[in-house]
């Protein structure tokens, strides 16, 4: 995901052009779906709060960024990023996107299961197919990375990471823009799989059949 940069020109209420364009009012479809966001409750166990949009994505944007915290300890982070374009885009085939990017640690057993990035993506699309959400035009990455210390770092243990990137286009409803607390509470179960919490329960995942991400502190933003 882009880097995060600018804010929104309307500062008052989080919505308007992405990156501090100047000029021009906010759409009121834009505005809705920002303010379902800003009015959503958040499932126990995730903090979420405002964080600055990308800057030169969509003519609108809104962000946000959340974590799966254990006491001093986040299982997991992410950020989520609603894109608005008025006129249309053509490879997201829709006027609305959603943008994230997930990451948490892993224990070196489960960094090594070849079936893990599958899973992952299964985690996302599920959420999403859960609560019925329409949504097109999805891509992304699930990425295993490994940092491995030597010399005067050799006492420290190998740290191994599982992040997932991907961008996807809400349907809109009829007349109106789509359902935006609905997929931020889908986005929500995906990071909370991530950081290897059981979806509605706040307890940590496990038994047969189930890939559970162990609880360890993952970075402190994306």
């Amino acid at each position: 995901m882009a880097a995060a940069q600018g804010q929104f020109s309307d500062h008052s209420n989080g919505t308007g052009r992405a990156g501090g364009a100047e000029g021009g009012s906010v759409p009121p479809a834009f505005r809705t779906a920002v303010d379902a966001l800003r009015a959503a409750r958040p499932r126990p166990g995730v903090e979420i709060e405002p964080t600055p949009p990308p800057k030169r994505l969509a003519p609108y944007a809104y962000a946000l960024e959340a974590t799966v915290p254990d006491g001093d300890d986040d299982l997991a982070d992410g950020r989520l990023v609603l894109l608005h374009d008025p006129s249309g885009h053509d490879a997201w085939r829709g006027t609305f996107r959603l943008v994230t990017l997930v990451r948490a640690e892993l224990e070196p057993e489960m960094a090594a299961d070849p079936l893990l990035p599958e899973v992952c993506w299964s985690w996302l699309t599920g959420a999403l197919e859960a609560r019925g959400l329409g949504y097109g035009e999805t891509s992304g990455t699930v990425t295993r990375a490994g940092s491995h210390y030597f010399g005067g770092l050799a006492e420290r243990s190998p740290v191994h990471q599982i992040e997932i990137r991907a961008s996807w286009t809400p349907r809109e409803g009829l007349g109106g823009p789509p359902d935006a607390a609905a997929h931020l509470a889908a986005w929500c179960e995906l990071l909370c799989q991530v950081a290897g919490v059981e979806p509605g329960t706040g307890e940590t995942t496990g038994g047969a059949g189930v890939v559970s991400l162990p609880q360890r502190r993952g970075p402190q933003s994306p």
